[in-house]
């Protein structure tokens, strides 16, 4: 394995970078060599000077297959068809390009339009979108964002700023961000409004992101560590006018943030996390208050956890109502431009 992924970073060295090719395979032959002595140096030497030899063959081979053509799986590929037929070939093409970086200008501080004048007079642009998101024309480091360190601003992408807003909540509610870490849209909820928030997620390193973001907007939470579907660890019985339940997911709509994803995930894997965001949906509408709502959101574009789980929640659950006006095609939000890929359902409990 060590060697197989040695190669690899030099086949990308040879055919991505401007290092000079005679360079790029001495230096993996001798690291073959210091990896298992001299058949793994002539192993390696003999795939590099071959592939040197074929490269214009091998890589019209290569883009003749639709995995080389998109850099995804062959079962990602079918899945995509078969789910989203008519948008498969432009979000796999958006895969490969380098994402949007879009802000979310605290309320409590600035408008969006104050910000988007103190951008230009530190010599950037943007431009609104959506519900007050700020798409930048050009990515900078977070330290470059005029007023960052002062909580005037955040980096969140343009689709994952609809969650806040669609929770609708109300100054004085008691709300629940089940698996808050890092915390975007605690803060995003509690920017809009004085609600008496809980964040809570089972990972205590991810939680200090929490901390730290919300110390940063001056904002504040009851922040607690603990899994969300063992209630009898950290429920008191009181319930939730509302709760965000921001799933783990198998993040098929935010590749282009996370690229070894594609390759990482199995076809598996989507069984497993759907069985594990059944058992959170199922835990945790039990500390929904009567009339109070669930928002369900994942950042995958794959039905098994998205649609497929409401439709089994709701006929399990007559006492859950899916409300209408959600984004994109019936709460699925495909990546584009300016946000990733989402899905979003809010239920009711009657």
């Amino acid at each position: 394995p060590q060697v197989r992924t040695l190669l690899l970073a030099a086949l990308y060295q040879l055919e991505y970078t401007a290092a000079a090719p005679h360079a790029i395979v001495d230096h993996a032959v001798d690291c073959a060599m210091l990896l298992g002595g001299k058949s793994f140096k002539s192993f390696a030497n003999a795939v590099l000077r071959s592939f040197q030899r074929q490269r214009v063959a091998l890589l019209a081979k290569t883009d003749a297959t639709e995995s080389g053509q998109f850099s995804f799986p062959p079962w990602w590929i079918r899945l995509l068809r078969k789910e989203i037929p008519e948008s498969a070939d432009r979000v796999m093409k958006l895969a490969g390009q380098r994402p949007p970086m879009t802000l979310r200008v605290n309320v409590r501080c600035n408008t969006v339009e104050e910000y988007l004048a103190r951008l230009s007079q530190h010599g950037m642009s943007g431009m609104r979108i959506l519900h007050g998101a700020i798409l930048l024309a050009q990515p900078v480091a977070v330290d470059r964002l005029p007023g960052f360190g002062d909580g005037l601003v955040s980096v969140q992408d343009a689709g994952a700023q609809w969650a806040a807003h669609l929770l609708d909540v109300k100054a004085g509610m008691k709300v629940l961000d089940a698996c808050a870490a890092p915390g975007g849209k605690t803060a995003h909820v509690c920017e809009l409004q004085n609600v008496n928030m809980t964040a809570l997620d089972n990972d205590s390193v991810r939680l200090l992101r929490v901390q730290s973001n919300m110390e940063r907007l001056g904002l504040h939470a009851r922040i607690v560590r603990a899994d969300a579907a063992d209630l009898g660890i950290w429920w008191d019985g009181i319930s939730f006018d509302r709760v965000l339940l921001d799933a783990p997911c198998s993040a098929s709509g935010a590749v282009r943030r996370h690229p070894d994803i594609k390759w990482l995930r199995k076809l598996s894997d989507i069984e497993k996390f759907s069985r594990q965001q059944r058992h959170l949906l199922e835990a945790l509408w039990k500390v929904v208050a009567r009339g109070g709502k669930l928002l369900y959101v994942t950042c995958s574009i794959f039905r098994e956890e998205n649609q497929h789980q409401i439709d089994g929640f709701l006929a399990r659950h007559p006492d859950a109502r899916l409300l209408g006006n959600m984004p994109g095609n019936e709460g699925l939000v495909l990546p584009d431009d300016e946000n990733d890929g989402f899905y979003y359902a809010l239920l009711q409990k009657n």
